[in-house]
């Protein structure tokens, strides 16, 4: 099989592993599988032991705490009930099941906000690198209590991306309740057969049939295969395995062993700040631009100047994302802003040099710089 040549040379030498495993592989409908988190821990400790560092991603909060509270948890309270009661419950699982071989953990719990904003970005960053340097295992975990649309998202798959492109990793193992990405549902295509290489993470994935959410989770097949294009686009691999095996990570990390479905890293990838913009930025307003604008900016990689803006939406402040409209009323990209909304709103249609002369100031000719940009065919 050409993947185990493309493991013996890509995957064997990477020192740095984020593994994700979602409620689907942890729990059942009576709460954890403790089983399932012992299996894990002890394949996790022989990585390390192999010289790996890991970051482990783990849901099943919420259906922990289901059980904890025997009810359903349908509201987005009694989920952030259930968060609160069953995150304990997660980590002490996870705890023990590490301390059978000695080693000790750390909870990380993120938001969004965590990751868009570089200083708590960074300071999570250099949490993490401290816990490697005592030889602890960090485990994240989006704050369910407090993020409200993140459990509406239901993203742990893509958290598990964006800390993956955050620690700077060099492989994603995302473990599922199915063995891979498949041609189509098993539930309903018997016929469903494994994809075991996706060498082409843009144009591999197009129109490939992805599950629904099961019954103890949010994310199914789609939200792993978006993680997944996210991840590749920032040079990480990535494999997607079922989780429940008795050595998964294992054979993830064998380079003569084949397992799960294995994504390479994009031929096109995006640079770390503009991965960041791409995919941990969410953006608070937008501007209309005119076609010569937004041709400028599409085709021709030049920066994002006053006279091009016709209109200006939304409040943000200096720094913050946003989105770039065409003529058409189309989002076509996404930046960070040299100037807040007001201002822009005064200089829109002007000028670069008037801009001094109408606000009193002047921090750069660009609204947007063209290394502040991305196109919106990066975040598909």
């Amino acid at each position: 099989m050409p993947q185990v040549n493309y493991k013996e040379a890509i995957i064997a030498p990477l020192r740095r592993v984020v593994v994700k495993v979602g409620s689907a592989v942890l729990s059942d409908p009576n709460g954890l599988r403790t089983d399932v988190i012992a299996n894990l821990a002890r394949q996790i400790d022989m990585i390390i032991r192999d010289g790996r560092e890991v970051v482990l991603v783990t849901s099943g909060a919420i259906a922990a705490g289901r059980a904890r509270l025997g009810r359903r948890a349908s509201t987005i309270a009694e989920r952030q009930a259930a968060a609160a009661t069953g995150q304990i419950e997660l980590m002490r699982q996870w705890a023990k099941a590490f301390d059978a071989h000695s080693r000790t953990v750390a909870q990380i719990l993120l938001t969004h906000q965590d990751l868009a904003e570089r200083k708590r970005r960074l300071n999570a960053v250099r949490t993490i690198e401290s816990l490697f340097a005592a030889g602890v295992i960090p485990i994240v975990n989006e704050n369910d209590t407090v993020a409200v649309e993140e459990i509406r998202m239901g993203d742990n798959d893509v958290l598990s991306s964006l800390v993956a492109g955050m620690v700077q990793a060099g492989l994603l193992i995302i473990l599922s309740d199915v063995p891979g990405v498949l041609t189509g549902d098993p539930r309903t295509r018997p016929d469903a057969r494994l994809i075991p290489l996706i060498t082409d993470p843009e144009a591999g994935m197009r129109g490939l049939v992805a599950e629904s959410a099961g019954p103890l989770g949010t994310g199914g097949m789609a939200t792993k295969l978006k993680a997944a294009r996210q991840a590749a686009r920032a040079g990480i691999c990535v494999i997607i395995a079922a989780g429940r095996e008795s050595d998964t990570l294992i054979a993830a990390l064998d380079p003569v062993r084949d397992i799960g479905t294995l994504v390479l890293p994009a031929r096109r990838r995006l640079p770390g700040r503009k991965h960041w913009i791409a995919f941990a930025l969410r953006p608070t307003g937008a501007l209309a631009l005119d076609r010569g604008a937004a041709e400028a900016l599409r085709t021709k990689g030049r920066s994002l100047l006053a006279s091009g803006i016709r209109d200006v939406r939304g409040e943000f402040a200096s720094g913050d994302c946003v989105s770039l409209l065409d003529a058409a009323g189309v989002e076509f990209g996404r930046g960070l802003v040299n100037y807040p909304a007001a201002d822009v709103l005064k200089v829109k249609g002007m000028k670069s040099q008037e801009i001094p002369r109408v606000l009193g100031y002047k921090v750069a000719d660009e609204i947007i710089h063209r290394d502040n940009f991305v196109l919106i065919e990066d975040l598909a």
